[in-house]
């Protein structure tokens, strides 16, 4: 690592390439008439540092971006109001680049009825260029990228230009600040936020930063409550004292100490729709089925619920019943062996299934074989190249043997096939 990438990371905590470093330096060594890289960096000051994050820091975002997430959130929060009408709700944005996400967590607590005076949002971004644009509420089309812009109609008004600006009843709601998370002090906020926003921020650390910022998070986070991630980021938060959050595409997230949440009528896969959102942005993606909720503990190991006792025995499956909707649901109740034997009579039947096996890895996890859950799910992987979930699981595997190579790998690897299912 060059001096330059040690003064950077250790500024902000991004673990960045020697090519943007070296790009970013000797963009500021022009505008500062600065010709020896040395002496550039002997005499750096904070205002030259902070112009030298602007070059690196990447404020890709746009409104209503994985919209799942936010429904999730809505829902979320609407039943903590319901059940306490007098709560203040405070969301968290980090990092916030131009404030398209903490405005969008406006709008959409705004749409689902929630009244102004009941929650607030913090923003978060390291780079005082971004708070700025945040803080202007003025965007340009590349923010709007949904198929169905009736938010724009009802949220902006028309700034000149092709531009828009967000009116003033969401603008109040939002609160931006720069700051680092690594530097954050959590004297006054421990466990202050009911919901946390942390997407795309982990992808930018090395293993100990990444430690560090999700301890952060967590200390941030109700214990109770729930944080959102980046799709590339599940594994390392659940490596890290967090465990899945049962909410197809919304790549949410539990405290590990935190209670399950409620079970609910409907299928995990199968979210109600919960905030008016753009159609076109939270449309499902063709991908595999979301974890079943037993994997909150399968994702570190941990024990799951114990079986129902036998005054409440289970159900026996109705002939003709799907038989791995069974088994992921005789799995949640802690009937490992019940389960097994539905992914295996599926399995007789339909010897390529890559979900049966992938369900096989989740049980063998649970019962403490990490090696015969491993070999489940190159099985599943292997008939189903793009199993997102598994690849996440092997991940979390690869990480626990200390093989950070095999696990960066498979974690690019489902990256690159979410990426894929998002564009088709």
């Amino acid at each position: 690592m060059t001096p330059a990438q040690s003064l950077l990371r250790e500024a902000t905590g991004l673990n960045l390439s020697k090519s943007v470093v070296d790009r970013a330096i000797k963009n500021r060594m022009a505008q500062t008439a600065v010709s020896d890289p040395d002496a550039y960096l002997k005499q750096m000051t904070p205002a030259e540092m902070t112009a030298l994050v602007e070059l690196v820091v990447v404020p890709e975002s746009w409104f209503y971006r994985d919209a799942q997430a936010f429904a999730a959130m809505s829902e979320f929060l609407r039943a903590r109001l319901a059940a306490d009408p007098a709560r203040l709700l405070r969301v968290l944005s980090i990092p916030c680049a131009g404030g398209e996400e903490p405005y969008t967590i406006a709008m959409v607590l705004t749409d689902a009825g929630i009244p102004p005076d009941h929650f607030m949002v913090d923003a978060f971004d390291i780079s005082p260029t971004c708070v700025a644009r945040a803080q202007s509420g003025i965007y340009g089309r590349n923010a709007f990228r949904a198929q169905d812009l009736a938010f724009r109609d009802l949220h902006f008004t028309s700034a000149g230009d092709g531009d828009y600006r967000v009116k003033d009843d969401i603008r109040k709601q939002v609160r931006f600040k720069q700051g680092n998370l690594l530097e954050f002090d959590l004297a006054a906020r421990a466990g202050y936020y009911d919901v946390v926003f942390c997407r795309n921020l982990l992808i930018y650390f090395d293993k100990p930063t990444t430690r560090a910022a999700i301890a952060k998070l967590r200390a941030l986070l109700a214990d109770d409550g729930q944080l959102f991630a980046g799709y590339a980021e599940v594994p390392s938060f659940c490596a890290n004292g967090f465990t899945p959050l049962q909410y197809n595409q919304a790549f949410g997230l539990l405290k590990e100490t935190a209670a399950p949440p409620r079970p609910s009528a409907r299928p995990a896969h199968a979210p109600r729709a919960a905030l008016k959102a753009p159609p076109g942005a939270a449309r499902r993606t063709a991908s595999p089925p979301s974890l079943p909720p037993a994997s909150a503990a399968l994702a570190r190991g941990r024990a799951a619920p114990a079986a129902r006792p036998a005054a409440a025995p289970t159900p026996t499956p109705a002939i003709g019943a799907n038989l791995l909707a069974d088994a992921r649901r005789l799995a949640d109740l802690g009937d490992v062996k019940a389960a097994e034997k539905h992914c295996r009579d599926h399995l007789a039947h339909h010897p390529e299934s890559a979900e049966a096996y992938f369900i096989l890895g989740l049980l063998n996890e649970l019962t403490s074989k990490p090696k015969m859950a491993e070999d489940y799910w190159k099985r599943c992987i292997y008939l189903q190249p793009d199993h997102y979930e598994a690849l996440c699981h092997l991940a979390l595997l690869a990480e626990a043997n200390n093989d950070a190579s095999g696990a960066a790998a498979l974690k690019a690897r489902a990256a690159r096939i979410y990426k894929r299912q998002q564009a088709s």
